[in-house]
């Protein structure tokens, strides 16, 4: 398991913050100091961690997987989204500050642009949140020419949305394009008219990049 390169900056000064605390331990012989700096550096390295080896669970180009990891807190439909140009069906995910926040793509796809809105940083788990807080939507074109999109949505904590990408950028299968540093919520965006089952309802935990939210018709 790696640290994410999208944590940078956060980790090294975790690192430098611990490192102080550490050699004093060892120099004054407070072991207790390092073994507490250890563990603290840790527990936060942690939340930048990118782990590897991750594959979809299906081969089937028509099976979009998770873009995060988390929990399902919602499974919606609604009458007019950006990302399809028409009604929508959203699989909403709550990161907590203990999951993976690396985000992926949920297909084969190329960027058609992003849309980012100003809003509020409330709590991920009230439901309005995810009307009302900062967020940045991701609008893609899948392989077999399906208008999707990946929704990231800041929280109470997290208040770093991170997502480096430009239009005309091609993408796979469940490889990395951002984070939201700390707690937060992710949303994958299909047009209802194209989804043939939705594999995930509210309550189910899931793996980004492995774990398969929807089968399209194409």
């Amino acid at each position: 398991m790696l640290l994410t390169r999208y944590g940078i900056r956060e980790w090294m000064i975790i690192t430098l913050a611990a490192a102080i605390p550490a050699a004093a331990g060892v120099f004054f012989g407070w072991w207790w100091l390092t073994i507490a700096s250890v563990i603290v550096w840790a527990a936060l390295a942690s939340f930048f961690r990118d782990p590897l080896g991750r594959r979809p669970a299906t081969a089937d180009p028509r099976d979009f997987v998770s873009p995060a990891d988390g929990l399902v807190s919602a499974v919606l439909e609604v009458a007019e989204h950006p990302s399809t140009d028409g009604p929508a069906t959203i699989v909403r995910i709550y990161l907590s500050v203990f999951d993976v926040h690396i985000n992926r793509m949920p297909c084969d796809c190329e960027v058609l642009g992003t849309i980012h809105t100003p809003g509020k940083y409330l709590d991920v788990r009230i439901e309005e949140s995810a009307k009302v807080n900062e967020s940045m939507v991701t609008r893609l074109r899948s392989a077999s020419g399906v208008l999707l999109g990946v929704k990231q949505i800041s929280g109470k904590v997290a208040r770093h949305i991170v997502c480096p990408i430009e239009a005309g950028q091609r993408f796979a299968r469940g490889e990395r394009f951002g984070m939201i540093k700390f707690g937060s919520t992710t949303e994958l965006v299909v047009p209802t008219a194209e989804v043939e089952r939705i594999c995930v309802s509210r309550g189910d935990r899931v793996k980004g990049g492995v774990t398969v939210l929807a089968r399209l018709r194409r």
